[in-house]
């Protein structure tokens, strides 16, 4: 790994903590983020040359105090910054501050800040626009594509919701527990939301994304202690650790997609299913069904399945259905005829995709499902429009590749078979 690249990676990883102590100490979003991006441009310059310090947050934290700090007394008193070495000279001061990162006080600052930034002041797209943005450290183009929105507008929704929380004052206080209740569904879907931003990346992008998915579990742990007899809740934490299981089969060493059918399932991690299947099994007993159960005992049928032959397409097209029912939306249908083409075949499939063009003509895997079942019943031009449609909206060159594969067979010798399945 180059050294940009590691240093990304790290900072990365450490933004959830290192934002959140700065929003103590600050108590202004806008101060926060400013301290840590100043924190930032310090780290790239001084660890290329030093190497990285013992305890990556704590370094950034400490920096990016002093940083505002100086600047605010720079700017009160005309007194001149310190010298960089200065600053840099951690010692024993970054060391106290790692054993104080190993507490509890700063896992839960992270947690903490989701909720300040799921504040009811806020509608609730923009609530987890900005969680997505000041904790997860998501850029507008990540977030806009999570939404179906254009930069420019998730732009502006992010710019309003910081206004909005300073115009109201909003004490940046942990909130109390009915507060955290009312609050709950907009931090579920931030953590949600932070998982699936990991879990879509592809090629060079995996292991630079890996951090938001540890990060994603271990909030959502975090979330499980503060409510652990919510079902969702517990839904939605067995639901990332059994995805996260399947992340070493998901991508070939060259950064090909494996699609699930495709994927050794020896690589998959059985301890973390395991935990997750507890988890799911403990959601549905308490009978109070949400998206997030259905979701996670979706993704159980695959965790269960020995081999893809094995796999219970009947129920999950059944849980599909259920989840259609609780949460509308094309992109959960779009799913469901995956798992339509297993059980009743490719011609039912393609009968609940094409009602969805309307709403889903720039979504890449739209016309991806939609060439993979032409495809199947022979309809092989249309195939071809649609798999060059999927290739022109492909979000990476891996995406483009994966099309351009069954494509380029398609066109060669007309071999029929899947395309776009579950990654």
């Amino acid at each position: 790994m180059t050294d940009m690249a590691w240093i990304d990676a790290a900072l990365t990883s450490a933004r959830p903590q290192a934002i959140g102590a700065l929003l103590r100490y600050f108590h202004d979003l806008d101060a926060a983020e400013e301290a840590y991006q100043e924190a930032c441009l310090r780290a790239l310059k001084n660890w290329s040359r030093n190497g990285p310090p013992r305890d990556v947050a704590a370094w950034l934290i400490f920096v990016g105090r002093n940083v505002a700090i100086d600047a605010a007394r720079r700017r009160g008193r005309q007194k001149e910054l310190p010298d960089e070495d200065v600053l840099s000279d951690l010692g024993d001061v970054e060391e106290e501050m790692a054993e104080r990162l190993d507490g509890a006080d700063y896992r839960d600052d992270i947690l903490r800040l989701l909720f300040v930034c799921c504040h009811p002041e806020l509608p609730a797209t923009q609530q987890i626009a900005l969680a997505l943005r000041v904790v997860c450290g998501l850029s507008v183009q990540q977030i806009a594509r999570a939404f179906f929105v254009t930069e420019s507008a998730m732009e502006q929704r992010i710019t309003r919701a910081k206004a909005r929380i300073g115009a109201a004052n909003v004490p940046f206080e942990a909130p109390g527990p009915r507060e955290r209740e009312e609050r709950l569904e907009a931090v579920a879907a931030a953590i949600y939301l932070m998982f699936n931003e990991g879990y879509s990346a592809t090629g060079e992008h995996v292991r630079a994304r890996a951090p938001l998915l540890d990060e994603a579990v271990r909030l959502a742990r975090l979330l499980l202690r503060l409510f652990p007899g919510e079902p969702e809740v517990l839904g939605l934490t067995g639901l990332l650790l059994v995805q996260h299981a399947r992340t070493a089969a998901r991508v070939a060493p060259d950064g090909t997609i494996v699609l699930l059918e495709d994927q050794d399932r020896t690589l998959w991690n059985r301890t973390m299913i395991l935990e997750g299947l507890a988890l799911i099994e403990k959601a549905l007993r308490h009978e109070r069904p949400g998206p997030y159960q259905m979701q996670a005992a979706i993704a159980s049928m695959h965790a269960r399945a020995k081999r893809i032959e094995d796999t219970d397409w009947a129920e999950i097209d059944r849980l599909y259905s259920v989840l259609e029912s609780l949460q509308p939306s094309p992109v959960i249908t779009l799913n469901r005829a995956v798992a339509v083409a297993k059980v009743r075949g490719a011609e039912a499939a393609l009968a609940l995709v094409e009602p969805l063009a309307s709403h889903l003509s720039n979504y890449f895997y739209f016309f991806g499902v939609k060439g993979s079942l032409l495809m199947q019943l022979g309809r092989d031009a249309e195939a071809r429009a649609a798999f060059r449609r999927a290739i022109a909206l492909a979000n990476t060159v891996q995406e483009a590749a994966h099309i351009r594969t069954h494509l380029d067979r398609l066109i060669k010798d007309g071999t029929t078979g899947d395309v776009q399945g579950s990654k």
